[in-house]
């Protein structure tokens, strides 16, 4: 089925508004903006910055090093990349060298050994940091809204609680997108974020601080949530490993906007970090009694289980084409698959995604079970201010007053004319998705999937590309665990990747195979590096080189 006349119109009259707008707002942000004469962060040269979270917590238990060494390495990095990425709003470093001193003197003191700190407090000692959306004690949680300045969490998240009692430290909190709402993490409460591999482009959002500070070296592990890719989108974007869980298992209490009609059911809150041996105990802590559910001691025997490639939605007229190096990225992807463990990758087309943006959006704005709306992006907006007027607000913006940004902007003027009920066409249309996907996947399955249309755009860029989210949003209506994972990197320096889409509760299998495709490709990179790798893709055959 094509789009309806309304949808062209509506899509044809946001690109022509955004493009009248994008003018004005580049003269804006220049004046405003950070200074990007530097296009790269200096090298990592601390090994500390290299090692992996649940290494680092084995060697603060024997005494190799101490969480203040840890700590304090974490928070020079953090000192000496901040002002170039603007990731990390609000610290509290202090607090933190005060807890790694306790750390530490509760590991002078144990007297059951190693294995019992290790049971009771598996990441004893490790920094983390946390998206601003999520209450942190003693930190802000305005989500970038203005009118949220002065709101300071009095506590924990619960995700937040059970890495805190695991024994991790926060360092601070991080930039998102006002609202979380948009895929450039950007708000005039905390201004832009820079991504680490070029700091003219950016990191994703809405997750995109805690993607810039974790692939910039400035944080091992960190809290993201997801609704519709906010945290697979930085996690492409900047180089990094990202888990959206299989819904319902992390707990979403304790974030600013709390979902509302069906949007329960689409948010997920998941784990981000360098390295993919720390998803699967992230996901453990930070799941609490409900991680059970996903048998995550099970051994997984990757030549047991079976593959599966879809290179593209099937063609959008929405979504950009995915751009050639991702092509040819995921089909080095298969050719290892095959090579290594032996299985046959079988590659599909699944003609209902070209509607993911459509589901997504007639979903999200669907009413609950209990037949109310969900809460409307202006409303929100409106929160501890006055209401507002999309209109009166972009007129103020075009001369630099308003508190919102043009993208915040632009949502609530689509949500004016958005469907208060999905059409039974995209109803249909998701059910057989649904059906599909569950049944080809089973409890064995891994589709290969692209995790985006594009490399890492520049700043403001994807204002033209609106829908090209819909390539991870698509997996949050459907419920499926999905793992995002780096492939090196472009001819331009950029991270290439990937998401692992697996069954419900089968989110070891995503996880298995991203350790696999960490030790195939290299995983994270030093975006400061001048030895950093950089895959060369031969386009006639599909085969790869690498080069210093």
């Amino acid at each position: 089925m094509a789009l309806t006349w309304f949808e062209r119109f509506l899509a044809s009259m946001l690109r022509g508004a955004v493009g009248m707008l994008f003018a004005v707002f580049q003269l804006l942000a220049q004046r405003r903006g950070a200074d990007r004469s530097v296009r790269r962060l200096p090298p990592i040269t601390n090994p500390l910055l290299k090692v992996p979270a649940m290494r680092l917590a084995r060697m603060i238990r024997r005494r190799e090093v101490t969480s203040v060494e840890v700590v304090q390495t974490y928070i020079d990095r953090i000192q000496e990349i901040n002002p170039l990425i603007n990731a990390m709003v609000k610290d509290r470093f202090s607090l933190a060298l005060q807890e790694a001193a306790q750390v530490d003197k509760l590991i002078e003191e144990e007297t059951g050994g190693e294995d019992v700190l290790e049971d009771r407090l598996p990441l004893l000692g490790v920094p983390f940091t946390v998206k601003e959306a999520f209450s942190l004690q003693g930190m802000p949680n305005s989500t970038g809204l203005v009118s949220r300045r002065g709101v300071i969490s009095a506590t924990d998240a619960p995700p937040v609680a059970l890495l805190k009692r695991a024994g991790a430290i926060p360092l601070g909190v991080t930039n998102c997108s006002e609202l979380c709402m948009w895929l450039e993490s950007h708000n005039h409460l905390y201004g832009i974020t820079n991504n680490p591999y070029d700091l003219e482009r950016i990191p994703g959002g809405s997750s995109g601080g805690e993607g810039s500070i974790l692939g910039g070296g400035g944080s091992v592990i960190g809290v993201g949530s997801d609704v519709g890719g906010s945290i697979r989108i930085p996690a492409f974007f900047n180089g990094i490993f990202g888990h959206k869980p299989t819904s319902g298992v992390v707990s979403n209490v304790g974030q600013f906007p709390p979902a509302s009609g069906q949007q329960p059911g689409f948010l997920c809150t998941g784990p981000m970090c360098r390295y993919a041996q720390d998803l699967l105990p992230m996901l453990r802590v930070m799941g609490g009694a409900n991680a059970d559910r996903l048998s995550l001691s099970s051994e997984v025997d990757l030549k047991r289980l079976r593959f599966f490639s879809v290179p593209h939605d099937g063609g959008s007229p929405l979504v950009s084409p995915v751009d050639q190096q991702l092509v040819l990225a995921q089909r080095r992807v298969v050719q290892r698959l095959e090579a290594d463990l032996g299985v046959k990758v079988q590659q599909l087309k699944i003609p209902q995604l070209k509607y993911s943006f459509q589901i997504w959006s007639a979903m999200m704005g669907a009413p609950g079970k209990d037949g109310k709306q969900p809460t409307s992006f202006a409303e929100l907006m409106s929160d501890h201010g006055k209401k507002v007027w999309p209109l009166w607000e972009i007129a103020k913006w075009t001369v630099g007053l308003s508190k919102h940004t043009v993208a915040a902007l632009g949502l609530v003027l689509v949500e004016m004319f958005q469907r208060a009920q999905p059409t039974q066409f995209i109803l249909q249309q998701k059910e057989s998705l649904q059906k599909d996907l569950e049944e080809l996947l089973g409890t064995d399955g891994v589709l290969l999937y692209p995790s985006h249309p594009h490399l890492a755009p520049k700043h403001h860029h994807p204002l033209f590309t609106p829908f090209n989210f819909s390539y991870t949003g698509i997996f949050n209506i459907l419920g499926l665990p999905v793992t995002q994972c780096p492939l090196g990197l472009s001819e331009e320096g950029l991270p290439l990747g990937l998401q692992l889409v697996v069954g419900k509760q089968q989110d070891r299998l995503s996880l298995a195979t991203a350790v696999f495709l960490e030790k195939t490709f290299g995983g994270w990179r030093d975006p400061g590096s001048m030895a950093t790798a950089t895959t060369q893709l031969d386009t006639s055959r599909g085969t790869s080189t690498t080069t210093s």
